[in-house]
């Protein structure tokens, strides 16, 4: 029983990892858009039914925008996607991953709410994450609770 728990967290570290370190390489692979170029987008969005589009557009260029966020995003997503994928790191990988994952879901819950298959598989993704961090509680429970000496 041990081995085959032992086997399906390292094929979820691998998968979540895997997943990860495509998104973090997928953000560099496209130029970033103009200032203009966004406008434009952003203004074929103006009437009242596509209000969520219009929210998600202008959240992604905005990040895009920024000179650095995007870029930071990804690059994190690709180091901690590694660090997943490492048999040694795969705590820290996990860890660092949270709030990476936590963040995307709610995108997708807030942002995307109609995309239901797009949003389950991150409920899975963040779970799966959860899971992973969890399984390691003994390395870190210590730190929730410090005894007085």
């Amino acid at each position: 029983m041990k081995k085959s728990i032992s086997i399906t967290l390292i094929v979820l570290r691998l998968f979540l990892g895997g997943i990860m370190i495509a998104g973090g390489i997928g953000k560099f692979l496209k130029p970033l858009p103009s200032p203009t170029e966004i406008l434009q987008k952003a203004e074929s969005y103006t009437s009242p039914n596509d209000t969520q589009t219009l929210q998600k557009i202008l959240y992604i260029s905005g990040s895009k925008q920024t000179g650095y966020f995007w870029e930071l995003l990804g690059v994190c997503e690709l180091l901690f996607g590694l660090l997943l994928v490492i048999q040694g790191t795969g705590f820290v990988g996990a860890l660092l991953l949270l709030p990476i994952t936590l963040n995307i879901f709610l995108f997708h819950l807030f942002l995307e709410p109609e995309k239901v298959g797009e949003l389950v598989q991150w409920v899975l993704f963040l779970i799966i994450n959860i899971v992973l961090v969890l399984h390691e509680r003994s390395k870190w429970k210590h730190l929730l609770w410090i005894k007085p000496i």
